[in-house]
């Protein structure tokens, strides 16, 4: 019987009956947990057989792989068509990479990579491509701020006089507001971790500063309200524990504020403790202020006042709460009056039959007053998502008044799939009419009509910023007149101050 090992071939004599392992303690040559014998160890062998071993080894070995860096397109409507201009240049990252080499007889047969480290990630570069429009430029008060492709935006001055903000593309848009002295722009950016951690985190930026970069306040999962006080840099917030099961998240319900400065933000100060929030609380509730400063609530079974000093809720209106059979929750829209006297909110109506009250199909816009406590109806079967909007005091003479836009469901029975119409009338209901888009074209997707902050030497009414088919578009409220302010298609979310 022949053994072949190590280059060597020995002759060996066994007993019948024996296993090739035998044979290879019988040639005394050592065996190792990873070599291989053919045949293997286990087989019974005959006289004249031959037996083969493989000698088997591994490495570990450790490699740095560079990483390319990816390109992304934003398009900007402020360059000429197909300049190009890079905003951030792209960094490779490295990786360490390290393998399991094996070897028989000293000849590498196999390689794997076992375990893979990232020592430096990727910067993406980002280059803005030139997408002019040619829509004519519009003079505009005030500062407009918008999102579009996760960036943020400002117009300031006219429509053609555009520059970006934030190019990260990670904006989410749940929150994007200009602080009432137009001082800072308030953004929600996607966290970096995985979302049944944290969903996002909130940031600042200035926008009276050049070149400021935007600056973390160390707030982390806010998904429905985060809202300027009015007289001063203050945001109060509510936030969500993230979860794994739709929606995402469990409302906690509780209320903070925190200041902000230049490139800077205080320590949260809890306002209310978390609580369970009524019915459909897991959804969260909404923040509203008010010209002078009084903090509202909105959820899904009421409206109410924010007790900021003792931390309560005080109930002002009862709310049907909606059966959606889904896993989210209706909560009503609802605006302040500007002159911090009137709640125009969306309310669910009645149903005409013996449908369930909770399952009704019909939405009113009701005004409150917390003067009077009168609730009064002023229109009826606007939609689920009506989402009122009040423009500011305008003085004519001795007379101080305002409007006020909503949309109109163009089918108000199936509003959480309709379209949507905008409506401007007095703050009385008086003087209703609709405004945009044309009775001939499709209809808005549901979101909140943005007022200009002033309205122009001149007009009658004022302009409202609406985004229609991805698009910033201006009406004005007096007459419908619509201008068409960008063509990129990516606009979601808009404020004016």
């Amino acid at each position: 019987m022949q053994v072949i090992a190590d280059g060597n071939t020995q002759q060996v004599e066994i007993q019948a009956g024996s296993t090739a392992g035998q044979a290879l303690e019988a040639a005394r040559v050592r065996v190792s947990n990873l070599d291989k014998s053919d045949p293997p160890a286990y087989t019974v062998i005959s006289a004249g057989d031959e037996i083969r071993l493989t000698r088997v080894s591994e490495e570990f070995i450790t490699e740095e792989v560079t990483i390319p860096f990816e390109q992304q397109i934003a398009r900007n409507e402020s360059l000429p068509e197909g300049e190009t201009r890079l905003v951030q240049p792209g960094v490779n990252g490295m990786q360490e990479l390290t393998y399991r080499i094996l070897l028989e007889d000293g000849e590498e047969v196999g390689r794997s990579v076992v375990k893979n480290v990232i020592v430096q990630a990727t910067v993406p570069e980002i280059v803005m491509v030139g997408a002019q429009s040619a829509y004519a430029p519009l003079v505009i008060p005030g500062k407009l701020a918008y999102l579009a492709g996760g960036n943020a935006w400002l117009m300031e001055g006219t429509t053609a006089n555009r520059r970006p903000l934030v190019t990260s593309g990670d904006l989410d848009g749940r929150i994007f507001s200009i602080s009432p002295d137009g001082e800072w722009l308030l953004f929600s950016r996607r966290s970096t971790k995985s979302p049944d951690i944290e969903i996002n985190t909130l940031w600042a930026i200035s926008l009276t500063r050049t070149n400021a970069s935007p600056f973390s306040l160390d707030i982390k999962n806010v998904v429905h309200s985060a809202v300027w006080t009015p007289s001063s840099a203050n945001v109060a917030y509510t936030t969500v524990e993230p979860r794994s099961t739709a929606p995402g998240w469990q409302a906690n319900n509780d209320v903070y504020k925190v200041v902000i400065g230049n490139g800077w933000a205080g320590t949260p100060q809890r306002i209310m403790e978390a609580n369970s929030g009524g019915v459909y609380g897991w959804w969260g509730l909404e923040l509203h202020y008010s010209p002078e400063g009084i903090l509202s609530y909105a959820r899904a079974d009421e409206i109410g006042l924010v007790d900021q000093q003792n931390g309560e809720l005080k109930p002002l209106l009862t709310i049907t709460p909606l059966q959606t059979h889904s896993d989210w929750a209706w909560v009503p829209g609802m605006t302040w009056g500007a002159d911090s006297q009137t709640i125009y909110v969306v309310t669910h109506a009645p149903p005409p039959n013996l449908v369930s009250p909770e399952e009704s199909p019909f939405f009113d816009l009701t005004a409150a007053s917390t003067a009077n406590k009168a609730v009064v109806r002023i229109v009826s079967q606007t939609g689920m998502f009506a989402y009122p909007s009040a423009s500011a005091l305008r003085q004519s003479g001795e007379e101080r008044s305002y409007q006020v836009a909503f949309l109109q469901a163009i089918f108000p029975e199936q509003s959480e799939t309709s379209r949507y119409r905008v409506v401007v009338m007095d703050r009385d209901g008086s003087n209703k009419h609709a405004i945009f888009p044309p009775s001939d074209a499709p209809g808005l997707e549901p979101q909140a009509p943005v007022w200009a902050p002033e309205p122009l030497e001149g007009q009658i009414g004022d302009f409202l910023a609406l985004a229609y088919q991805g698009n910033l578009w201006l009406v004005d409220s007096s007459n419908g007149q619509a201008f068409q302010v960008t063509g990129d298609g990516l606009i979601s979310r808009i404020d004016w101050k």
